[in-house]
């Protein structure tokens, strides 16, 4: 069979494609610019045409669209004159997994972390199953894979109800918080989609839900699911199925150790190597899952410990005269806030340079307030032009008195890239931070950046 997709280059698409390919799927796809992820699907066999063209699809016997994807697309529309049957991501996901049984990792903030864990514990542990993760990971070097196994893993994006379209055996709900105001406009719209996909779980199936999370806690008691068992795992011994106990710094400041617990019952001792405490909850939520596969949570932790994360999320893209220069994924404030917090425990003695790239004009309005004092324990703070991916500005949105807002002693807005790579090189000192977070294209600027500081580097040293 032969399936074209039209936006491969993005990360939900781009997955799919790899695991059909590896099925031995005949994938074409179309993008409007090439890309990484587009090399990396090219690297595997799919044929990828650069632009939207009602040739694309030629011998196409079936479409799948990214959500960006509007109606009018010309290849869209091709497609349902010529009657080849067209679906979005979420449509086409029961298809992909119905033979298999299936975990799925949703919530607003850790997702991909919490399912990169999974797939590499589970790859270690000889299971052999698919996945699909929202970004490369590292240990495993690619973001999808079609195993042999019985479990797919997979990240169950919300946005665009793209997780209605799973039927998991086992869900994970790592938080809920309001975001993606474009779809959802209020947080009982994004509460009551998280509602919706705790009713996919097949019957005797398994919810192990975050409950130090207050609206997952809400969501798991309510909850009107019938013959499904309900987990919960975080902090609290008094709450939750699974706790940290014991959870400390590690000497290295690399990321935390902690005692992996079950009803009052000492497990295993876990130690990570990627920091920040918001990772250990990511941890409890993968391990809580190998403990109900009844697989060795012991040796899961083990692999565990060699996990150095997924690409984007805490990315150390190098370190050059000194300067270290990292990338994440952070767009939502908390996860701002949380990701700097991460970065000044890891470098508590580094000075912390913060390029931000703002995703998206609707989020920027619906967490205004939010975003305004998400910044303080940065050093520095540089903002860039909004990344509006499917946006357009509204009227009378003005950048400037958004970043004169922000609450910071030391903030800039610098719109281009290049400008902000020539700010930054006549002001950095040797041991200082760079943190980009961006969900947009800022992932170019950090390379960039990267290259210079590495070609001055080799200046100095010939010299």
């Amino acid at each position: 069979m032969h399936v074209h997709l039209i936006g491969i280059g993005g990360t939900g698409l781009s997955a799919i494609a790899k695991v059909l390919l590896e099925r031995g799927f005949t994938v074409t796809g179309s993008d409007r610019v090439y890309s990484d992820l587009v090399k990396a699907v090219e690297s595997v066999g799919a044929q990828v045409f650069i632009g939207h063209n009602s040739k694309n699809i030629t011998g196409a016997d079936f479409i799948v669209r990214s959500s960006a994807v509007p109606d009018d697309n010309v290849e869209v529309l091709a497609a349902k004159k010529a009657g080849i049957p067209v679906h979005k991501r979420a449509d086409f996901l029961h298809n992909l997994t119905k033979d298999y049984k299936v975990i799925a990792v949703a919530g607003t903030h850790g997702k991909t972390t919490t399912t990169s864990m999974l797939a590499w514990m589970l790859t270690e542990l000889h299971q052999d199953p698919s996945y699909i993760v929202g970004g490369v990971v590292n240990n495993l070097g690619t973001n999808a894979h079609a195993g042999k196994g019985t479990w797919f893993v997979i990240e169950a994006d919300e946005y665009d109800r793209m997780f209605l379209g799973l039927k998991p055996d086992i869900a994970i709900i790592t938080n809920i918080e309001h975001d993606h105001p474009d779809i959802f406009p209020e947080p009982t719209d994004f509460e009551l989609a998280f509602r919706d996909f705790t009713a996919c779980v097949k019957e005797n199936g398994v919810i192990i839900g975050c409950g130090d999370n207050p609206p997952t806690v809400r969501l798991l008691e309510d909850m009107a699911v019938k013959n499904v068992e309900i987990l919960q795992y975080g902090i609290d011994p008094h709450r939750n199925t699974y706790w940290a106990e014991d959870v400390a710094l590690k000497e290295n400041r690399t990321g935390y150790e902690f005692n992996f617990m079950k009803k009052q019952e000492y497990v295993t001792h876990v130690s990570l190597q990627i920091p920040g405490k918001h990772n250990v909850a990511n941890a409890l939520a993968a391990l809580s899952v190998i403990d109900k596969m009844s697989l060795s949570v012991k040796k899961a932790a083990n692999i565990l410990s060699t996990f150095s994360g997924a690409e984007r999320r805490f990315d150390i893209r190098g370190e050059s005269k000194g300067i270290t220069i990292i990338d994440d994924y952070a767009h939502h404030p908390t996860e701002i806030k949380t990701t700097i917090q991460a970065t000044k425990t890891r470098y508590p003695e580094h000075e912390l340079w913060v390029v931000w790239q703002p995703h998206t004009f609707s989020r920027i309005l619906k967490f205004y307030a939010q975003f305004i004092d998400a910044f303080q324990d940065a050093n520095h703070l540089v903002i860039t032009n909004v990344y509006a991916a499917r946006e357009k500005r509204p009227r009378g949105f003005s950048i400037a008195k958004f970043v004169d807002d922000i609450n910071h002693l030391d903030k800039r807005y610098i719109p281009e890239f290049s400008e902000v790579i020539e700010y930054l090189l006549a002001r950095m000192q040797p041991r200082d931070i760079v943190l980009v977070l961006s969900a947009g294209d800022a992932v170019r600027m950090s390379e960039k950046l990267y290259e210079t500081l590495r070609d001055e580097q080799g200046d100095i040293s010939s010299s």
